[in-house]
């Protein structure tokens, strides 16, 4: 009898502590995940293949295992625009071309940014043009017309984005109106820099506008903005000790097909691969992290052709077989399908071939998983 009391017991004390594990693991897997999602603006898979040909060793884009395809129309046509393929990213609802954070009735949908602000996330956004253009503005504006800039700035001041680096300035202080936006920032906890990327000050949050529009492109003379204002942003974050979200745009890649640049559309794309690196450092390090990255839409119909030159000695042109080159169709958007990288955790949800909006469903599936329901 007192035997069978004792293995009672200890099946008893067995099955609490296997509980009590279970919990342990529940409650790690659920601890909220950080966000980052990188949109290489323009940037279809032919500009992810140059970084193969044109870049030095490795690049960071053959690190991924889970890899998709978006189909990137919008309501209106079937040809997107960065307004509406940024929307449907940022809402998970598509709408029409020019449309920022609102449906095709023009009505103001909550974006993942904001939703996860009010879940105590902080957020940041960072990108080479205004911090007023289209696929920024998409994460906290409601503006029935992208080239609104100044009411796409005063929505940023109502938004209380925590992080946000590119440039813009003019929309702020220059404006039609005379209004100085920079005074209502700075009357909102805003630290702004106009000159540099500094440190960023703790406790407050951080703006820099480093030129009155966008910054200069990589032809332009254009140094590590990118990379460096990522980074910058991750020191931040990881100081703040809590959740975050942070989009990261390339913007010039899309200004590249638009100037059926080759050269110009190269470089960026290496830079939005640099900073893909930074993200996967810090993933390294912060394991509890999702990085999405994928395109509003691809620019140019770019394709990676033969290289031809004209032999000097028969004057016909003839193959160079150790070379590349970029070819456009015109510089104009396409419809081409774009492709969707994952890693950390969530990083299975975006494996297959899907439209644009449902990114953001995988995005808050991946967040539910952590513990953080989104209506």
């Amino acid at each position: 009898m007192n035997y069978n009391y004792k293995s009672l017991n200890l099946k008893t004390v067995a099955l609490i502590f296997m509980l009590l594990f279970e919990s342990l693991l529940t409650a790690q897997s659920q601890k909220p995940i950080n966000v980052i999602f990188m949109i290489g603006d323009g940037m279809g898979v032919s500009q992810v293949t140059s970084t193969f040909y044109f870049g030095e060793g490795k690049p960071n884009f053959q690190n991924f295992k889970f890899v998709g395809l978006s189909e990137t129309s919008s309501t209106s046509d079937r040809i997107t625009d960065s307004a509406a393929g940024a929307t449907a990213l940022s809402t998970g609802k598509k709408t029409y071309k020019r449309a920022i954070g609102v449906d095709k009735d023009s009505l103001a949908i909550p974006t993942i940014l904001e939703q996860l602000q009010d879940k105590g996330y902080k957020t940041g956004l960072v990108s080479l043009t205004s911090i007023t253009h289209a696929t920024p503005a998409s994460y906290y504006a409601h503006i029935k017309d992208r080239d609104w800039h100044e009411d796409i700035a005063l929505d940023f001041i109502k938004s209380d984005v925590d992080f946000a680096a590119g440039g813009g300035l003019k929309f702020f202080s220059k404006r039609k109106d005379k209004k100085n936006l920079l005074q209502d920032l700075l009357n909102k906890n805003y630290r702004i820099d106009t000159v540099s990327l500094s440190n960023p000050v703790a406790g407050k949050r951080n703006l820099y506008l480093l030129a009155q529009d966008e910054l200069p492109n990589k032809i332009q003379g254009r140094k590590d903005f990118l990379p460096e204002a990522t980074q910058t942003a991750l020191d931040y974050f990881s100081a703040e000790k809590k959740p975050f979200f942070l989009m990261v745009e390339g913007s010039f890649i899309d200004w590249g097909g638009h100037a059926t640049d080759a050269d110009m559309m190269v470089k960026e794309v290496l830079d939005f691969d640099k900073t893909i690196g930074v993200v996967m450092n810090f993933i390294k390090k912060n394991p509890n992290t999702l990085l999405v990255v994928t395109a509003d839409h691809e620019t140019g119909g770019a394709s990676i052709g033969k290289f031809m030159e004209k032999d000097a000695a028969t004057g016909k042109m003839k193959e160079v077989k150790d070379k590349v080159q970029v070819n456009f169709i015109d510089n104009q958007h396409t419809a081409a399908l774009v492709p969707v990288f994952a890693m950390g955790k969530g990083e299975e949800l975006f494996s297959g071939v899907y439209p644009n909006n449902m990114i953001y469903h995988k995005l808050i599936e991946a967040l539910k998983k952590s513990g953080i329901k989104i209506k």
